[in-house]
């Protein structure tokens, strides 16, 4: 058991239902603490109950969201949900109805509220399920589900105390923030005494949370820095988190072993991850033939009609090896699949009509044996 690692791959750590993997990672963290705290530049959490590493990332990324939430109706709820919690003490009780009330009353200058909607009711349901999952609420009597089937249901739940933990705290105001741009560029303000610590933080952060790790130019002053110390760099996370630093041109990346990874995981045995090393193949050949060319940063710029063109080759080519679902899934959902997969994994990324690949979809591909013949499709 890798102790750090358990706690990037958690959001955190509960006594009540995790004794044994509580006290494993609390007599290691003296083990840690160090590279969490000067690496990283993270915040360590230990109450008597609890563990949490603040995992505050370099840049924000579009797979860096919440997986159960589906609407920005979802994070307002959560927000207001963890206000009413505030108020109330640990193991104390309170009424479904009487939190309903409460967001509609804070919500309804902000957003329309209407629980006669199937839609909300299951908005709130999402962020019930979650808090639950994470021991925030304790259901006492009744279920979370069963709001979002029809209006008016009553559930019981008690507050754990954990809520309190949940939102990262602040050192500036951030009452006038209006996008995430905010809170990047005041997480590393970069006063001159502090712009060493902060710069290291940047390079650490990225390459423990993120897939892969970009730079434009090679004065970039992270990746200088990188470049310059990647032994102790290197050395760093493999005593800590294990894998091998790859640096290239214009990326780097954290490699693990097949055996010893840790996190979401690609490719991963699922129809998705197949077809993304197939179009990773294609992308390869085609760059190989001259039918596409990198940039000088290591990025292939193409529009998107080529790109759908693309993936819809490979379809073509190797769907008789696909599963039923994705050989019969219309073409434009394929296409969404494909795209928010590697846009998540940091292959890809959109800017209006053109997509931009990224070097990360030169690191791993896939294809079926020379003499694969395809099956019967159904």
């Amino acid at each position: 058991m890798n102790e750090v690692r358990t706690l990037i791959e958690q959001f955190w750590i509960c006594k009540d239902n995790e004794k044994e993997t509580y006290y494993k990672v609390k007599r290691d963290i003296p083990n840690f603490q160090r590279f969490v705290r000067e690496q990283l530049g993270w915040k360590l959490i230990h109450t008597e109950n609890l563990l949490k590493l603040e995992k505050r990332p370099a840049h924000a990324e579009p797979f860096m969201g919440i997986q159960e939430f589906s609407d920005i109706r979802d994070y307002c709820i959560l927000c207001v949900v963890l206000m009413y919690l505030e108020d109330k003490e640990e193991q104390e009780q309170f009424l479904l109805s009487e939190l309903i009330d409460y967001v509609e009353t804070q919500l309804k200058a902000y957003m329309q509220i209407d629980w006669t909607s199937f839609t909300q009711r299951k908005s709130l349901v999402r962020v019930l399920l979650y808090m639950e999952k994470l021991q925030m609420l304790r259901v006492y009597e009744g279920s979370s589900e069963a709001f979002g089937i029809e209006a008016g249901q009553e559930v019981l739940y008690e507050n754990t105390g954990y809520s309190k933990y949940y939102a990262t705290s602040f050192p500036t105001d951030i009452t006038n923030y209006e996008s995430w741009n905010d809170f990047e560029a005041s997480d590393f303000e970069e006063l001159q005494e502090q712009r060493g610590s902060a710069r290291i933080n940047r390079v650490y952060r990225q390459l423990v949370v993120c897939p892969s790790y970009y730079w434009e130019s090679n004065d970039d002053g992270d990746a200088y820095y990188l470049k310059n110390q990647r032994q102790w760099v290197s050395k760093y996370l493999e005593e800590n988190v294990g894998g091998m630093l790859e640096i290239h041109k214009n990326s780097a990346f954290l490699m693990l072993e097949e055996s010893d990874c840790y996190g979401a995981v690609h490719p991963r045995d699922a129809q998705l991850p197949e077809v993304v090393l197939l179009v990773c193949a294609e992308i390869r050949q085609q760059l190989d033939k001259g039918k596409l060319e990198k940039q000088e940063n290591e990025c292939i710029v193409l529009p998107r009609e080529t790109f759908a063109e693309l993936v819809m080759d490979c379809r073509n080519q190797w769907e008789r090896a696909w599963s039923k679902e994705y050989r019969e899934m219309d073409s434009e959902k394929m296409l969404e699949n494909v795209t928010e997969y590697m846009r998540n994994w940091m292959m890809l990324r959109e800017e209006g009509e053109q997509v931009i690949l990224l070097p990360a979809v030169g690191r791993l591909a896939g294809m079926y044996p020379e003499d694969f013949q395809g099956g019967e499709k159904q």
